[in-house]
C-alpha cells in the first residue's frame, strides 16, 4: 500500500483543512495509507519522508525552516512525490527559495481578485494526464506566477483578463498545470484550489487525481533505477543518467 503525508496549515482562507480532507478522500479510495498533519513538524523525521511515496503540501504563507525544507527535498530527490495546488504549495513560503526551486513555481499576483472568469486551455497531446479533458471555464483566483522554465506545461489561463498595471505588455498564457523533475521524485502543480469548492469541480477534481497518483508512482520508478543500478542507495546524487520516460 503506498504511503502519504498531507501537511496543511497557513492561511486560513484558502480552507486548507477542507482541502486537505478532499485529498486524504481522493488518496484512500485509490488504496493509500493517508496521514494527515496539521504542523510543519511532520516535515522534521527526514527517514520517514524516504519512505513515503507522496507529500502534499496544503500551507499558504508560512516559515518553513532550513531542515525541514530540506528534508522535503531529500526526499523528492530520492522518489517521493510531491504535488498539490494553488498557494497551498506555490505560495507557501515566500522566504524559501529552496522551496520554490522544487515545486516550480511561485504566485506573485491574482488580478481582479476572487471570482473572475476565464477559460483554463488544456495543452493538446502534452500529456496523458490531460487526455480527455477540454478546455473549461472557471470562476475564482487567476494566477499569475514567476514560473521556472524547466516545468512541461499541462494547461494554461490566457492574461491579461482584468485591467492592472500588466495590460499593456503582450498577452501570455501563463501555466495553470505543470509537471517537472526534482533529482527522481515528480513534481505536480496545479494553481486552480481557492477554495475547497474550486477543487470539487469535475475537472479540476479530475485533475488533481490523475496528478496526486502520478506524483506517487515516481516512486516505484525510482525504486526500479536503484535496482537496475541506474540509481545507488545514496539517492539521486549518484543517479547515472538512465531516462525516466515514464
Amino acid at each position: 500500500m503506498k504511503k502519504a503525508l498531507i501537511v496543511w496549515g497557513g492561511w486560513d482562507g484558502h480552507e486548507p483543512e477542507q482541502i486537505a480532507d478532499i485529498f486524504a478522500g481522493i488518496l484512500r479510495e485509490n488504496r493509500f495509507d493517508v496521514e494527515v498533519s496539521g504542523t510543519l513538524e511532520a516535515y522534521a523525521d527526514a527517514e520517514k519522508l524516504l519512505g513515503l511515496d507522496l507529500i502534499v503540501p496544503v500551507w499558504t504563507m508560512g516559515e518553513i525552516s532550513k531542515e525541514q525544507a530540506a528534508n522535503v527535498s531529500a526526499a523528492v530527490q530520492n522518489g517521493t512525490g510531491l504535488a498539490g495546488c494553488h498557494g497551498g504549495m506555490c505560495d507557501s513560503f515566500r522566504n524559501n527559495v529552496d522551496w520554490q526551486f522544487m515545486t516550480g513555481g511561485q504566485w506573485v499576483a491574482h488580478p481582479g481578485n476572487d471570482g473572475v472568469h476565464y477559460k483554463v486551455e488544456i495543452r493538446p497531446g502534452s500529456s496523458p494526464l490531460t487526455e480527455g479533458i477540454e478546455d473549461f471555464f472557471v470562476d475564482t483566483e487567476q494566477y499569475y506566477l514567476h514560473v521556472d522554465p524547466a516545468v512541461e506545461v499541462l494547461a494554461t489561463t490566457r492574461f491579461p483578463v482584468v485591467d492592472g498595471p500588466h495590460r499593456l505588455n503582450k498577452s501570455v498564457d501563463m501555466p495553470v498545470v505543470w509537471t517537472k523533475r526534482w533529482g527522481v521524485g515528480r513534481v505536480y502543480y496545479n494553481s486552480l484550489g481557492h477554495h475547497a469548492d474550486v477543487v470539487e469541480l469535475p475537472p479540476v477534481k479530475e485533475l488533481m487525481t490523475r496528478g496526486l497518483l502520478w506524483a506517487a508512482e515516481g516512486k516505484r520508478r525510482a525504486l526500479e533505477l536503484q535496482a537496475a543500478g541506474a540509481l545507488s542507495a545514496a539517492g539521486a546524487g549518484a543517479y547515472t543518467g538512465m531516462g525516466d520516460s515514464q
